[in-house]
Formats: structure tokens, C-alpha cells, sequence
């Protein structure tokens, strides 16, 4: 009997909890809700909004306001100062640290041992489980998780506290038997410079039976093509013929999907979505015919939803899971064992099916390219293209700008198209001066672009004058209230834009 089938063993009786999923949805969110309001009643925060007499969801909306990090944030800080039973009783050891914000570089999202245990690494336990139970010819246990991470540093002063990539913390509090599975080794996953990182995991593992692999697809294409150059093979299946599967989440895999195949060209592979981030575990492929994803409904996460198009209302509407509509665009907002109460996450969702609850994920609540994990917002833009505009003496007239998809050599970057009213003296410095500016204000861009590993020197062509304009005209939204779309993940405008700039 193979490993895998010993290990099985381990998953089947959570296999058949996550039936409850597909018929008893409500009644595990009402659960939840119920779970981390008494957890927190004695905290500050419960204190403040009344917890201790909150006996429904009509009353916990009633007495606590939807939040974003802004809200947050002092209390956040305080925790990070080791302040007690603020938003979660207790301390809060970890703090995964995330884009930011409009008025941040980075966002600081509390990690307590019960989110690491009841949201996090229950999404990992049950992406093995519903793998195993799609496919159960597996020999996913009968050889090695290749499974990348990301780096941690000291939080402030605070003993024993950190911060660093939600990864990181996984893997620095992971049970040590999975570490007997589990590839490179704990000191060389937690490096924090990629260039050193990616070589050293190619050599470690090179050697290695990889069964699985997991983590964002443009960071680890790159590990997959440094693999290839150290070895001379042609691609990953002559290196890894056991690989079986990659569990993938971060980014959008469709543009790295072709790429994927070429790379693994091994008619055994398998790809399953995960959404996992750093406020929490979602959602999960159960089914690999299906794109959209089962949303976890019994982790320390209590779900509500804000239809998209209220989202800027000063009062807007607010459902729990059961008043959720199919096709519809949602904003989330979640609650969870990590202290973060009504949270408005940013990331928008449509929902494919009731009957259990699935989904797609859609975007965010603005306009936005995280084509490679680097969360690069409007806002980021705006102050990037003034500080080069300054230093320059130009004037942007409009722009957009849009992701350039890693080429089979793991290169890519951002292309603007920019019409100036006054143009640079040198359009080059501009372009530097702009990407200098944007790893200034956003950390995720800026770790993208270390060394040009991942994330290569940003493009600027320079659109003819009147372009934008003709192009709204053509799509019949000049003037009024329609704009230029800013940022963009799809590459649909601007490649309009340079056909039209030719």
C-alpha cells in the first residue's frame, strides 16, 4: 500500500464533513457568527460594540460598523505594541504584512494561533482532502511538496513578535511533520532575497521526487524556470515525472495557464484554485471541471456582502451569505478569529451557484493590476506620475496602463500609455523616476521588482495627441461622466490604444 493511501486515512472524516458545505450553508455561517462574537465579548473592541447582548446577525450589524483598514489601524498598531484584549483576546504574535493602502505603503493584518489553526491551515488541510477525494489514484504523499514562501523580520521592538508574507508565518509555525514532506528546507524558504532564494530552491529540489507543488504562479514560474536552466531539460516533467498537481492562489492563474502547460506538459497534471489571503482562507476548487470555487463556511470567518454598486453609498445594503443573488458582483466584508470585524477586504465576488455556495472571484473595489501579486491601486499611480511629472517638468494629459504576461523566459512588466500635455525632456528618466517612485509607496510592488526577478522595469510609450479621446469617441463615451479606465489586469485597452497609436 503506497504512502498516499496510508495518508488518506488522515482526510476521510473531513471529507465528509465538508458535505455540510453543499446543504446546511446558513446554519454553519450562523454558527460562526455566534463563535466569534462570544470568543470576543470580553475584548475591547466586544465591549465597545456590545457583544455581551448581541444575540443575532440583525443586532451584530446593528452594533458594529463596516470597517476598513483605516478603522483599524490605531488598534492594529497598539496590538503590534503588545497591548492585550483589543480586537481578539490576548496578544496577536503575527502580523502578515499586505499591500497597502491609500494613505499606507503596507497594510499589517493581525495572524492569532486561532486564525493560524481554524482559518488558515484549515484551508490547506482541506485543499489536500477535496484533491484527494477528486482524485484518488493520488501519489501525492509518495514523494515531496515543493512549497514556496515569502520572509519575516521583528515586529517594533516587541519580543517574539514579527511580521512578514502570511507564507512565511505558514511555514515558520507549521507542524514539524509536514516539514519531513515538505521542500526546501525552513531556512532557504524563508530568505528573503528571491534571486538567492529561487537558485538555492532549484538545486535543493532538483534531485528531489516533487509530487505537488504550491504558491503564486508568476513567482513560482520563475523557480520552474531557473529549474530548467540548472538542469538542461527541456521541461519540468523530465525533472519531476511524479509531479501531479499545483495548488495555485494570489493571482489569476488564466494568463499563466498556457504557459503552465507548455512548462509540465505531463498529461497527469492537475491545477486546483485556492483563494487564500492575508485576512483569511475562502474558498476552495472542489471540482475540477468547475473554474468557480466552494466558499469555507465553517472556518473563524463569518461572510457578508456588499452589492458592488452601492459600494460607494454612505449607507449601503449589507447581506449576510443567505441574501446573496446569483451574478451579481459583491463586495466582501468578513469577520474573523484574527480580530478583524466587518472588514471590507477590497476583493469583489460573483456567485455562480447557492446550492452549495461558489463563486468567482471578479476583481476589486477599485481599479487596480495585481497581474503578479504586486496590488498596484490608482492611488499609487496618481502619486507616482506626480513626483515624475515634477521632477521632470512634464503634464500627464491621460494614461492607463496594464500588465505585459511573463513570456516563456519568466519576463514581464507594466506598459503605460501616457498622452502628455507637456512632454518630458527624456521619456526614459520619466519612466525611471515613476517606477522608483511606485516601490517607494508599494511594498508588494517593490518586492516584485527586486533585482528584476519577477516584475521587469516598467514600459511608457507615448501616446499621439487626442488619442484617448478618439478611442472614447469610438466606444461611444466621450464627454459626460465616463473616464479612461486608469488600471487594468486585461490588456483590452490598452492594446486598442497602441493599434490606434500606430
Amino acid at each position: 500500500m503506497s504512502i498516499t493511501k496510508i495518508a488518506s486515512l488522515v482526510f476521510s472524516a473531513r471529507q465528509k464533513e465538508l458535505d455540510r458545505h453543499y446543504h446546511d450553508a446558513e446554519a454553519l455561517q450562523n454558527q460562526v457568527m455566534h463563535r466569534l462574537i462570544e470568543r470576543a465579548r470580553d475584548t475591547e473592541y466586544g465591549i465597545n460594540h456590545l457583544f455581551s447582548s448581541t444575540k443575532n446577525y440583525e443586532q451584530f450589524a446593528q452594533n458594529v460598523p463596516v470597517n476598513t483598514y483605516e478603522e483599524l489601524k490605531n488598534d492594529i498598531d497598539r496590538m503590534r505594541h503588545g497591548e492585550h484584549d483589543v480586537l481578539w483576546p490576548g496578544s496577536v504574535k503575527w502580523y502578515a504584512k499586505s499591500s497597502g493602502t491609500t494613505n499606507d505603503k503596507s497594510k499589517f493584518i493581525p495572524v492569532s494561533n486561532e486564525g493560524l489553526q481554524h482559518i488558515h491551515y484549515a484551508g490547506g488541510f482541506d485543499s489536500v482532502a477535496l484533491y484527494l477525494r477528486n482524485n484518488p489514484k493520488s501519489r501525492l504523499f509518495d514523494g515531496r511538496a515543493l512549497i514556496l514562501g515569502g520572509s519575516h523580520a521583528p515586529n517594533y521592538d516587541f519580543s517574539n513578535s514579527l511580521v512578514g508574507d502570511l507564507s512565511a508565518i505558514l511555514i515558520e509555525n507549521i507542524n514539524p511533520l509536514a516539514n519531513l514532506v515538505r521542500v526546501p528546507c525552513k531556512k532557504t524558504t524563508l530568505l528573503s532575497d528571491f534571486e538567492v532564494k529561487r537558485d538555492r530552491i532549484a538545486r535543493e529540489t532538483i534531485n528531489k521526487k516533487v509530487t505537488n507543488i504550491s504558491g503564486v504562479p508568476s513567482w513560482m514560474l520563475s523557480v520552474l524556470t531557473r529549474v530548467l536552466e540548472i538542469s538542461g531539460k527541456s521541461n519540468i516533467t523530465e525533472v519531476w515525472p511524479d509531479l501531479e498537481v499545483f495548488f495555485h492562489g494570489g493571482v489569476a492563474f488564466t494568463p499563466y495557464r498556457q504557459q503552465y502547460k507548455e512548462i509540465i506538459p505531463s498529461p497527469n497534471m492537475h491545477y486546483m484554485e485556492t483563494y487564500n489571503a492575508s485576512e483569511g482562507f475562502f474558498g476552495l476548487q472542489d471540482d475540477p471541471n468547475d473554474s468557480a470555487m466552494l466558499l469555507m463556511l465553517d472556518y473563524d470567518i463569518f461572510y457578508e456582502f456588499i452589492p458592488m454598486e452601492e459600494i460607494d453609498k454612505e449607507h449601503p445594503t449589507v447581506v449576510p451569505l443567505s441574501g446573496v443573488q446569483t451574478g451579481r458582483n459583491y463586495a466582501m466584508v468578513i469577520s474573523t478569529s484574527c480580530g478583524l470585524w466587518r472588514y471590507l477586504i477590497g476583493d469583489t465576488v460573483t456567485f455562480t451557484s447557492k446550492n452549495p455556495y461558489k463563486f468567482i472571484i471578479t476583481g476589486r473595489t477599485k481599479h487596480f493590476i495585481n497581474a503578479f501579486g504586486e496590488e498596484l491601486i490608482v492611488d499609487n499611480a496618481e502619486k507616482g506620475l506626480a513626483y515624475a511629472c515634477e521632477q521632470t517638468g512634464a503634464e500627464v494629459l491621460e494614461y492607463t496602463a496594464a500588465p505585459v504576461f511573463m513570456d516563456n523566459k519568466a519576463k514581464c512588466r507594466h506598459q503605460w500609455m501616457i498622452e502628455f500635455a507637456k512632454e518630458p525632456d527624456d521619456l526614459d528618466r520619466f519612466a525611471h523616476l515613476l517606477d522608483q517612485k511606485l516601490q517607494e509607496i508599494n511594498s508588494d510592488y517593490e518586492a516584485k521588482r527586486y533585482k528584476d526577478i519577477t516584475l521587469q522595469h516598467l514600459e511608457v510609450i507615448k501616446a499621439r495627441r487626442d488619442l484617448f479621446n478618439q478611442w472614447m469617441k469610438s466606444k461611444g463615451k466621450l464627454g459626460g461622466q465616463h473616464k479612461v479606465p486608469r488600471l487594468s489586469n486585461s490588456r483590452r485597452v490598452i492594446n486598442e490604444l497602441i493599434e490606434m497609436n500606430a
